[in-house]
């Protein structure tokens, strides 16, 4: 199984997505909304991330001003898991406590402080192991050649029907 999908959101505004295994999504449970973590914990050595939010199994986001990790119906105003529609419109919304759990099935991170790697990068290969089919080099791309014109042939034509006989009486 698993652990948790981890959507890190970088200063310059593109994001990206890791999976974190099981084992090391065992360290991020208990962890709320708006704590530090360090890269450590989830495979990004010297890095350090802020929770900013998350959704559980059922797609509930999870929201900072609910207690704890199960689910609750608010009447939200604004925030977190309302588009507003209107001025004054209150809305009865199910949302998802502020704590990482087990039932947690996406975090989301903000990149407070950078490491040595950049995210996204593909790590290199090590030595004795083959680069994969993705990473192996390209090969030298032959000059096109200019496409052979194929020989025009005749139309064809549509075979001809025999013209009926008008049935006998």
């Amino acid at each position: 199984m698993v652990g948790f999908k981890v959507v890190i959101g970088t200063k310059d505004g593109k994001c990206h997505q890791k999976e974190v295994s099981e084992e090391d999504s065992k360290s991020l449970i208990g962890k709320k909304i708006g704590e530090n973590i360090k890269g450590e914990l989830i495979g990004l050595t010297g890095y350090e991330f802020e929770i900013t939010g998350g959704t559980d199994y059922a797609g509930f986001p999870m929201r900072k001003d609910i207690v704890g990790t199960g689910r609750k119906r608010i009447l939200a105003v604004s925030g977190v898991g309302l588009k507003k529609k209107a001025k004054g419109l209150r809305v009865r919304k199910t949302v998802c406590g502020n704590t990482v759990h087990s039932k947690i099935s996406q975090i989301n991170l903000k990149v407070l402080k950078e490491g040595k790697e950049k995210l996204g990068a593909t790590p290199a290969p090590k030595e004795g192991e083959a680069p994969k089919e993705s990473e192996a080099p390209a090969k030298e791309a032959k000059p096109a050649e200019a496409p052979k014109e194929a020989p025009k042939e005749a139309p064809k034509e549509a075979p001809k029907e025999a013209p009926k006989e008008a049935p006998k009486e």
